[in-house]
């Protein structure tokens, strides 16, 4: 299966809307803690190694990552949180970035919220498909590091999870070291993106 996502490509980090591009195409943002395997999700969802980088010191980067997979069509990585040593008037200038791009943008065709298998539906995760529900966004959820537990386990905690979301998002197991869930998770994403 071929992979339409490999093609993205680094394009621009945006610290104020004013940065955003042209309002006029579709993407795809994703949201998570910053230990739940954000960076290692983008990677293994579009084959490549670097693509999003890891920050050695998590929760300090606020902007946001735009990498394009065709023309008009992007990949965006919000900054993770959850761990965020930073003031707390950055914090607000921020939300309220945050509030504005998901209110105000056209362009936004999904969300994929990316949480560790062993700590789903936190506050913060809660929160950001909150975002997407009041505005009817399509989001899923990508429960990482699944091959840090047994099939039997990852079953339980997938069904808990999808009984907890209702009709609000879908959800899978993923593992971008064992190359689990890649392919259903690229479907849905290439879905939203037209690619």
């Amino acid at each position: 299966m071929s992979n339409p996502l490999a093609r993205a490509k680094y394009i621009n980090s945006v610290h104020s809307l004013r940065q955003l591009p042209p309002d006029d195409g579709r993407e795809v943002v994703f949201a998570g803690r910053s230990n739940a395997g954000k960076s290692s999700a983008l990677n293994a969802l579009t084959n490549q190694k670097g693509l999003a980088r890891v920050s050695k010191t998590p929760g300090r980067t606020q902007a946001l990552n735009y990498f394009e997979v065709d023309p008009g069509r992007y990949l965006v990585d919000l900054p993770g949180y959850g761990y965020a040593k930073v003031p707390e008037a950055m914090r607000e200038a921020w939300k309220g970035t945050i509030n504005r791009y998901f209110n105000e943008r056209a362009s936004l065709a999904g969300l994929v919220v990316v949480m560790d298998i062993r700590h789903p539906l936190r506050e913060y995760d809660l929160q950001m498909l909150d975002y997407a529900f009041a505005r009817a966004l399509p989001a899923h959820c990508l429960l990482t590091k699944a091959d840090k537990l047994g099939r039997g386990e990852q079953a339980r905690i997938l069904a808990a999870v999808r009984k907890d979301l209702g009709d609000r998002a879908t959800a899978q197991v993923f593992s971008a070291d064992a190359k689990l869930g890649l392919d259903e998770a690229r479907a849905v994403i290439a879905g939203w993106l037209e690619v």
